[in-house]
């Protein structure tokens, strides 16, 4: 994967790369992506939440 650059425009323009972008990745490598936002979905999801003692 290459680095990610921040991209300014309208959202119009920037949901119509991150669609060009998607189209353009494998079958693998979109599988690969959802797998990673489920992990970190699932992960979130279970976390157990660290308060700080003040």
């Amino acid at each position: 994967m290459k680095n990610n650059v921040l991209s300014f425009g309208t959202p119009q323009e920037l949901e119509a790369k991150r669609i060009a972008e998607i189209k353009a990745l494998s079958y693998l490598e979109r599988l690969e992506r959802l797998m990673a936002i489920i992990k970190v979905s699932y992960t979130l999801k279970t976390a157990k939440i660290i308060r700080s003692k003040k």
